[in-house]
């Protein structure tokens, strides 16, 4: 998979918050959320939690997880793996880089390290 998708300038993505690519919008026919963490950094992960439809862009940023807004399954922003119950699946991570201040998300281009559901 080789599309780049242009998602937002670096400010247009509070620190703490997500913003949603429409599935409709990338290859991989999934909606994906890009977080933007406190420290800074951008990830990207498939927006549905593991464990039942809920979108974890809803969800609470802390450090480098994020917590599911339905059940509080945590997701590592960096690998995907999920970290605690009631979710049992990994999720899937989408490569994000910033360049000329601009967020570019790679859709279904794995993060190196991540761990595949």
């Amino acid at each position: 998979m080789g599309q780049i998708v242009d998602v937002a300038g670096v400010g247009d993505i509070p620190e703490g918050e997500a913003i949603v690519v429409s599935g409709l919008d990338n290859e991989t026919g999934k909606d994906i959320a890009v977080f933007h963490t406190e420290d800074d950094e951008f990830y990207a992960l498939d927006d549905e939690c593991t464990h039942e439809t809920a979108s974890l862009a809803d969800g609470w940023l802390e450090g480098d997880r994020v917590e599911c807004p339905m059940h509080a399954s945590d997701f590592c922003l960096k690998t995907g793996k999920v970290m605690c119950l009631p979710a049992t699946e990994s999720t899937f991570t989408h490569k994000v880089e910033v360049v000329q201040g601009r967020v570019l998300l790679h859709p279904g281009q794995s993060v190196e390290g991540a761990e595949r559901p």
